[in-house]
């Protein structure tokens, strides 16, 4: 089968899932044609995903959020007039995406939440099946937990949600954990999408803290804390627009542009891992057994979601600011098993293949049905194992 992939390109997260499932379907004997990726005009396609996808990849330009001054906080009102300002742009990316998809002649369109997706399906009468991927699907989830009160912040976040999914055959909602399967209709539980590198890794305890921020903004905010703490080692990553490799403030403080295989070689040896609270990253840390703290960045809601439901998980503490005294008298306490959510891991491909490959072409429910879990908030059980193999 061909697959066309939407990509969004802020951050990291959205892109190492799509590195992730497109090497499940080429393993899996299908073909990946197009990755159409969403980017910000002052926004760069990291190396690493150029690298790994291979397949061709097409740069359009997506909505995006507007920050303030200090590169910091997400201002939500400037946000909607900036985009709605610039909406010609984005019908002329969506108009690309028809010509793509006309040449490609796709078998599935796969959306990694991009707001582009749902528009584009919105805009023209599309007849592909079209299959959303995220994390923040899960809202729609009536075992999903918000934070108490923001109530408009909680209306935006679900109609952002809406926006990217619109007419989706199924929404894909990356969990931390086992959860009661179908919901809303169209939602799906399905586990993380990590990637090989990530189960290859070897597993040891460095005297360091390893981080990443989503703003680079928050840089300051980690320096300021620093300079009291000159001892302590830090490496932290950001997506800072022409910084270079390696930015040294101090013999113990290393700023590292974005660079996804020096990211989890520090992460499989780090003491501890605090970020801004993106999904992706939090999964890989949580599969290293690596205690986390998480600063939801200001004024981004569903980061602050992200956050209150990787603790619920047992993923670490949650931060207003990057004060990292609090994580460093953390870490020793941290006693977490993760071999359940391991193990929830591991069957991602047989998920995602069931999904995007089987019920597409009507196969039985039968074989993926062996899988049963008995479920509830803080146990998973798994009570039979399905080999991809299986499928076959």
């Amino acid at each position: 089968m061909k697959y066309l992939f939407i990509v969004q390109g802020e951050g990291r997260g959205h892109l190492t899932q799509a590195i992730s499932l497109k090497n499940i379907l080429i393993k899996n004997g299908h073909e990946i044609t197009k990755v159409i990726v969403g980017k910000s005009t002052h926004g760069e396609i990291p190396g690493f995903f150029t690298e790994k996808i291979k397949s061709g990849i097409v740069r359009v330009e997506s909505p995006s959020f507007v920050t303030d001054k200090k590169n910091i906080r997400i201002r939500i009102t400037r946000t909607i007039f900036y985009n709605l300002f610039h909406s010609r742009r984005f019908l002329n990316s969506l108009k690309t995406i028809k010509r793509i998809v006309d040449n490609e002649k796709p078998d599935i369109i796969v959306n990694f939440y991009d707001t582009l997706g749902g528009l584009f399906y919105l805009a023209y009468k599309v007849e592909i099946p079209f299959y959303c991927i995220g994390h923040q699907y899960l809202i729609f989830h009536p075992e999903f937990s918000f934070p108490e009160n923001h109530f408009l912040d909680k209306f935006l976040f679900k109609f952002h949600a809406r926006l990217t999914s619109i007419n989706a055959t199924k929404r894909l909602a990356l969990s931390f954990r086992s959860m009661t399967d179908n919901f809303d209709k169209k939602g799906v539980v399905v586990p993380p999408l990590l990637r090989k590198e990530v189960f290859d890794k070897n597993i040891i305890t460095e005297d360091f803290i390893h981080g990443y921020t989503l703003n680079d903004g928050y840089a300051n905010e980690i320096i300021e804390w620093h300079k009291n703490k000159t001892n302590i080692k830090i490496h932290f990553f950001w997506d800072k627009k022409d910084a270079m490799d390696e930015t040294t403030y101090h013999n113990n403080l290393i700023f590292h542009k974005i660079d996804d295989e020096k990211f989890l070689d520090y992460m499989s040896r780090c003491s501890g891992y605090a970020s801004t609270a993106g999904f992706e990253s939090i999964c890989e840390a949580m599969y290293m057994g690596k205690p986390v703290m998480m600063i939801p960045t200001a004024g981004h809601f569903e980061q602050t979601c992200n956050a209150l439901d990787a603790s619920f998980s047992g993923a670490g503490i949650v931060s207003e600011s990057f004060d990292l005294s609090r994580f460093i008298e953390y870490i020793p306490l941290h006693n977490q098993n993760y071999s359940e959510f391991r193990n929830w891991v591991k069957n991602a491909e047989v998920f995602f293949i069931y999904h995007l490959v089987h019920s597409v072409n009507n196969y039985s429910i039968k074989k993926f049905e062996k899988f049963t879990f008995a479920i509830n908030k803080k146990v998973f059980r798994k009570s039979t194992i399905l080999r991809t193999q299986s499928f076959r």
